[in-house]
C-alpha cells in the first residue's frame, strides 16, 4: 500500500512523533492505519499485555497528551477523550499488527516498520553530516589561527625598525 497505492510512506512518517526520546505512533493513528477503531486496538493490547512491555508501548501523561494535541492538528479529537492515549514504539506497532491479526494490519505493519527504519536512517545520516560540519568548523578555526599568525608576522615586518643605538663618543666609566 505504501509505495504502490493508498498510503504513501511519507504520510506514515508524518504520524511518527518523538516522545521520551523515542519515535512513537499514537494509538489513534496506528488504529486508523490498521483499519480498526482505536478502542479495538487498545482492547487487544490489554488482552495481550505480556506481549507489550514498557519499551513497546506506554501511556502518555496528561502533559504529553496536551503537547501532542497542540502539535498535531489531526489528533484534535483526543482533546475531549477522558482516556490517555497509548504511544507505540516501532516494536510495539509491529506487535499490534500481529495481535490484531487482520489482513490490513498485517500488511500495514510492514509499511509502518519501513517508515520507522527510514526515519532512523535519516537521523543517522543527519548525525554524520553534523559530525562533518563540526570537523570543518574545527579546521576553519585552525586556519583562522594560522592566518592570524601570518598577519601578525606581516605587521611586524611592516613596522619601521627601531633606530639603532648610537655609541657615545668619549670615555665611558663603568660604575
Amino acid at each position: 500500500m505504501s509505495t504502490d497505492g493508498l498510503i504513501p510512506l511519507a504520510r506514515i512518517e508524518q504520524r511518527i512523533l518523538t516522545l521520551r526520546n523515542q519515535r512513537v505512533m499514537i494509538d489513534a493513528d496506528l488504529a486508523a492505519l490498521y483499519g480498526v477503531p482505536t478502542r479495538t486496538l487498545n482492547q487487544a493490547v490489554r488482552r495481550h499485555q505480556e506481549r507489550f512491555p514498557g519499551d513497546f508501548v506506554f501511556t502518555l501523561t496528561a502533559e504529553e497528551k496536551a503537547k501532542v494535541i497542540t502539535a498535531c492538528d489531526h489528533l484534535a479529537k483526543l482533546r475531549f477523550s477522558k482516556v490517555l492515549p497509548l504511544a507505540f514504539t516501532e516494536h510495539g506497532a509491529m506487535m499490534a499488527g500481529f495481535v490484531l491479526n487482520t489482513p490490513q494490519a498485517s500488511e500495514m505493519s510492514v509499511h509502518v516498520v519501513r517508515a520507522f527504519v527510514h526515519l532512523r536512517q535519516l537521523a543517522a545520516s543527519n548525525q554524520r553530516l553534523a559530525a562533518k560540519l563540526a570537523e570543518l568548523e574545527h579546521k576553519l578555526d585552525d586556519h583562522d589561527a594560522a592566518i592570524r599568525d601570518i598577519l601578525d608576522a606581516i605587521r611586524q615586518l611592516m613596522a619601521p625598525p627601531d633606530p639603532p643605538k648610537k655609541r657615545q663618543i668619549g670615555f665611558v666609566q663603568d660604575e
